[in-house]
């Protein structure tokens, strides 16, 4: 994930809560210290964050509509789970990722 990337993925993140995420928000949602946590957010919005960062965000990214659901979490299109079925569970599953990241956010 690229800077640009991470940036853009807190604005979507944001958009899909319902409110604006701050760099203290995201620090939150990536397990950051409250002291630092804010400033090593803006520097990942230039670098990129770690890699082990950035698959915990590729998860949370599921909240948002502008993000696929990733191939392990994706039980929807399975042969069992009925066609008229799919898109109600898509949103579902989309709408329990957004109630988790505003429980992570406090």
């Amino acid at each position: 994930m690229t800077g640009p990337e991470f940036k853009k993925l807190r604005q979507d993140l944001g958009e899909a809560i319902g409110r604006p995420l701050s760099a203290a928000d995201m620090a939150r949602l990536c397990g950051l210290p409250p002291a630092d946590g804010a400033d090593t957010i803006l520097r990942w919005e230039v670098a990129g964050p770690r890699a082990p960062v950035a698959e915990m965000l590729r998860i949370l990214a599921m909240a948002s509509d502008r993000y696929p659901i990733l191939e392990k979490f994706n039980v929807f299109d399975r042969y069992d789970v009925a066609e008229k079925d799919r898109p109600a569970r898509k949103q579902a599953f989309r709408e329990q990722m957004r109630d988790d990241v505003r429980r992570r956010l406090g």
